[in-house]
Formats: C-alpha cells, structure tokens, sequence
C-alpha cells in the first residue's frame, strides 16, 4: 500500500490543529469513536472552516481524500 500524499501531521496542520504524534493521538482519543451515522466533515467537533475544507476536499476527491479517509477509520476504530 502506498503512503498517503500527505501525512496526518500535515491534515492537522492545514486544520489548524496541533500535529505532533501526542496531539494527534490524544485528539483522536477524546473524539472515537465516531458513530457511523456521522459523516466525519459533520462531526460536532470540528469548528466551521474545518468542515468546509473536508467536505469539499472529499467531495472534490481531492488528494488530501486519502488521508482524511485513514483519520474518519481511525476516529471510527477506536
């Protein structure tokens, strides 16, 4: 399997989120797991520009999907 155009560190970052590897984990933590009624860019913790840009980027098939996709499992794993 190929490695995603961006890392999650990067998706943390263009969300204006702390993207270390702690940070990442812990908001993960604190947010799964994610029902799977909801679609993640309409999850109740995400601020009004963050669901703005993962809406359009998974509408648009963007190359930030891929990543976004592997955060929605994880957040729906945990």
């Amino acid at each position: 399997m190929e490695s995603p155009i961006h890392p999650l560190s990067a998706l943390f970052d263009q969300l204006g989120l702390p993207s270390d590897h702690a940070a990442i984990e812990a908001f993960i933590g604190q947010h799964a797991p994610l029902d799977n009624h909801t679609r993640l860019a309409e999850a109740p913790f995400w601020t009004a520009a963050q669901q703005e840009f993962l809406s359009a980027e998974l509408d648009d098939d963007a190359d930030w999907a891929e990543v976004i996709d592997s955060l929605d499992a994880r957040l729906r794993s945990s």
